[in-house]
């Protein structure tokens, strides 16, 4: 039945409009929620850094391990937020795309006709490349062609690689940075000593729980990518 009155009949304006606005929040709040648990992650690898410091001076045998913790923590923590960041930048562009949207419903109800606008376009193919969005926003590009808003159907998905461009290796000094904001310019010292000294035992339970515990964090990282 809609079949054929689609046939008849054009869709509905102020219908188009509601509908891509709901998609548009449903986008927003995904956003929201993935932003949310980045940022506990964030403050829990903080919190991990923090300890893995105190540890080291606390107990100077223990101070090389601790200091290499804190490192691979700081890399962690640099990964989390140039995800943060990026998911702060797609939701400036989304709620870019619903103002142009509703714009362009707007000069349609005014004129009569609309354009299809490259601005808008552009936004979309970029938001629907991303993991996060990947869904929604097709359906969105959907509703968004069939009002004439945009001419072009959305390419695939980002790759891996792409995504993850420069956070495989950390700059030395961008973790130093890192280190130095959270310990306050406090670096933990990489080396005990330049003596030789007979290297200290690091208990098996200390490093499958710190194996554990990065696992965890990179395995929140996956999920909120997919």
């Amino acid at each position: 039945m809609e079949s054929i009155k689609a046939v008849f009949w054009k869709p509905d304006p102020t219908a188009q409009m509601r509908k891509c606005n709901s998609l548009i929040r449903s986008n927003t709040r995904k956003l929201d929620r993935d932003m949310s648990q980045l940022k506990a992650l964030d403050q829990k690898t903080r919190q991990y850094i923090l300890a893995a410091s105190k540890r080291g001076q606390r107990n100077p045998s223990q101070a090389k391990q601790a200091a290499q913790e804190t490192r691979t923590f700081a890399k962690e923590l640099i990964r989390i937020r140039k995800q943060s960041s990026r998911l702060a930048t797609s939701k400036a562009q989304l709620q870019s795309v619903q103002m142009q949207v509703n714009e362009a419903f707007s000069v349609r109800k005014i004129e009569g006709s609309i354009k299809a606008s490259t601005g808008i376009m552009k936004d979309v193919n970029t938001l629907v490349r991303l993991p996060e969005l990947t869904g929604t926003m097709r359906e969105l590009s959907q509703e968004l062609m069939k009002a004439g808003i945009i001419e072009e159907m959305v390419g695939d998905s980002l790759p891996d690689d792409e995504l993850l461009e420069g956070e495989d290796e950390e700059a030395e000094s961008e973790v130093d940075k890192v280190l130095g904001e959270i310990l306050q310019g406090k670096l933990p010292k990489a080396k005990v000593d330049e003596k030789p000294l007979e290297e200290p035992e690091v208990p098996e339970e200390d490093l499958e729980d710190q194996e554990a515990t990065l696992e965890q964090m990179r395995g929140r990282l996956e999920a909120l990518k997919s």
